[in-house]
């Protein structure tokens, strides 16, 4: 008779990518994770195969509550950039207050990890892209309703925006003026580039 998981995965996953957000890759500990998550190491190996397979699996759960969350924007807005200004504003402003950490798990990871860890840095790299085409799909729907130019590169504005959401949220960290940071995000999409 097989082993059947005495755990929920999904809620094992979400405390984990809580406690990695909160305190980065290297910070972490086995004995951390034992304590949030409430599983042994050998549990922990068994289930993820190791620190780094529970982190990846983490990363990737971080990157889909975004997409999630893009997705949910767009629902609640008629207009494309309306949508990701909400997101942004969201990232940038919401999470100072009701999120583990303010700045970006994605970037905190590239920051924090070195050639040591180039699979993590892969891995992390790429679910930055993946959020990142999908600011794409969001500008070019925009552009198919005249809310933002044709001749205007969507990748070159996803760009912007994605690097835009790194340094707000950083800045965010040392001037939490809600009323500043929204004029700030307001800027991103009432000023060049858009």
């Amino acid at each position: 008779m097989a082993n059947i998981a005495k755990f929920d995965r999904q809620e094992v996953i979400n405390k984990a990518t809580n406690l990695y957000w909160k305190k980065g890759f290297h910070a972490t500990s086995m004995r951390n994770l034992q304590d949030e998550i409430d599983m042994r190491p050998g549990s922990i190996y068994a289930a993820f195969g190791s620190k780094d397979g529970l982190f990846k699996e983490t990363l990737r759960n971080y990157t889909d509550l975004g997409i999630a969350q893009l997705a949910h924007y767009k629902e609640q807005h008629s207009s494309p950039l309306e949508a990701l200004r909400a997101f942004v504003k969201n990232l940038v402003i919401d999470s100072q207050d009701n999120a583990p950490n303010g700045i970006c798990m994605l970037s905190k990871t590239i920051g924090e990890l070195t050639d040591e860890n180039q699979d993590l840095l892969n891995v992390t790299k790429a679910h930055l892209a993946e959020i990142l085409q999908q600011f794409v799909v969001i500008i070019e729907e925009a552009q198919q309703k005249g809310e933002v130019e044709q001749h205007k590169s969507a990748e070159e504005l996803a760009n912007h925006v994605q690097i835009q959401i790194a340094g707000l949220r950083t800045f965010a960290k040392i001037n939490n003026d809600k009323n500043n940071l929204n004029r700030l995000i307001d800027d991103i999409f009432t000023h060049y580039p858009f």
